[in-house]
């Protein structure tokens, strides 16, 4: 549900205009991570520049190994410190970081923050992702342990 879709090469991803985002990263696990320094392109600022339609509701994103996704309302993916993000702590993000460019959503449990991010796709209707058909919460917020559907 966009009106310029679009892809980019990596290359060209790193030459779209980058943001800093300071931010804490939490785990339905129960551990955090404080003070981590990411860098990227903001999501909502891609979104906008490619035509949201009215009627977009939901993200899903899906990662390159084929198999791993997450879904995403659109009210937490415009925010202002949600990135595609390439960069931690000043270093590119590593393959086991999900590297070369994941997904980062701050105010939301890690596995929202999807790794090796393949495409995303703009959807009216919520497709829950790999963990969410599992039987993990559709919007995952740490501050309200959203962590499970029941």
């Amino acid at each position: 549900l966009l009106s310029q879709p679009t892809s980019f090469t990596l290359d060209e991803f790193q030459r779209l205009p980058r943001s800093k985002v300071f931010a804490d990263f939490h785990c339905v696990t129960k551990w955090s991570r404080l003070g981590n320094l990411w860098e990227g392109v903001r999501l909502s600022w891609l979104l906008q520049q490619h035509g949201l339609h009215p009627e977009a509701k939901y993200l899903t994103v899906a990662a390159y190994d084929g198999q791993w996704t997450t879904n995403i309302p659109l009210r937490e993916a415009m925010a202002d410190d949600v990135l595609l993000a390439s960069h931690h702590d000043g270093e590119p993000l590593s393959p086991d970081h999900g590297g070369p460019v994941r997904l980062v959503v701050p105010r939301l449990f890690a596995w929202k923050s999807a790794k090796w991010v393949r495409c995303i796709h703009v959807t009216s209707d919520n497709e829950p992702g790999y963990w969410e058909q599992k039987g993990y919460h559709d919007v995952g917020d740490p501050w309200t342990e959203q962590r499970f559907r029941d």
